[in-house]
């Protein structure tokens, strides 16, 4: 029997545990930063529930016209409808993301595209909510308040508003982006962290 044959086995035996503990170790330095995400996920449907709740009694606390509130609800309407889609996708992948296997690098890939997907929809949901937001703030003043609109209009000009409006719109992309870095991002970038450094080690 080559004992040195034997000894060399043994080595690159124990080299190839080692590397498997170490892979398995980051796999578990993964699952803290994908567990945060999914608690955070839970907290943000039931905000983002109880938001639309409130929103559907603004009309009622603010003492809107019989006509403000038809307006107000055919955008309510709409909200709802961009909404409901996002849910949809957004409980699809959190049922999804408990039924995958966390032992595995191409697991942790999954989850990190995926979370990243949603990510991005949810920054369109916000960008949306916000514009139908303005659309129908616009709406109101053009109807409950149409002497003081056209009075303020005439008074500015065209560059000052449109100045403003982008200015508006860059404070909301601010907002926007600024809230998925810091609820989501800045996990998601410890989990990619984590798969970059299975990828570096084979």
């Amino acid at each position: 029997m080559n004992f040195d044959n034997l000894k060399n086995e043994w080595s690159a035996n124990d080299a190839e545990e080692l590397n498997i503990s170490a892979d398995m170790l980051k796999i578990k330095e993964a699952r803290t930063p994908i567990d945060i995400i999914r608690r955070k996920m839970k907290h943000e449907f039931n905000y983002q529930i109880v938001a639309l709740v409130i929103m559907a009694l603004l009309p009622y606390l603010l003492n809107f016209s019989p006509n403000m509130k038809l307006m107000y609800l055919a955008f309510y309407a709409i909200t709802c409808g961009f909404t409901a889609y996002y849910f949809f996708k957004f409980y699809q992948f959190y049922k999804h993301s408990y039924d995958m296997s966390m032992d595995t690098r191409k697991s942790i890939l999954w989850f990190y595209y995926e979370m990243k997907l949603n990510v991005e929809l949810y920054k369109a949901l916000t960008y949306i909510i916000s514009f139908i937001g303005l659309a129908f703030i616009a709406v109101y003043l053009f109807i409950e308040k149409a002497s003081i609109f056209a009075r303020l209009v005439s008074k500015l000009s065209p560059v000052y508003i449109l100045l403003n409006c982008f200015i508006t719109i860059l404070i909301i992309g601010a907002i926007t982006e600024l809230w998925a870095w810091y609820y989501y991002g800045k996990y998601l970038k410890r989990v990619k962290k984590v798969v970059d450094e299975l990828d570096f080690e084979n």
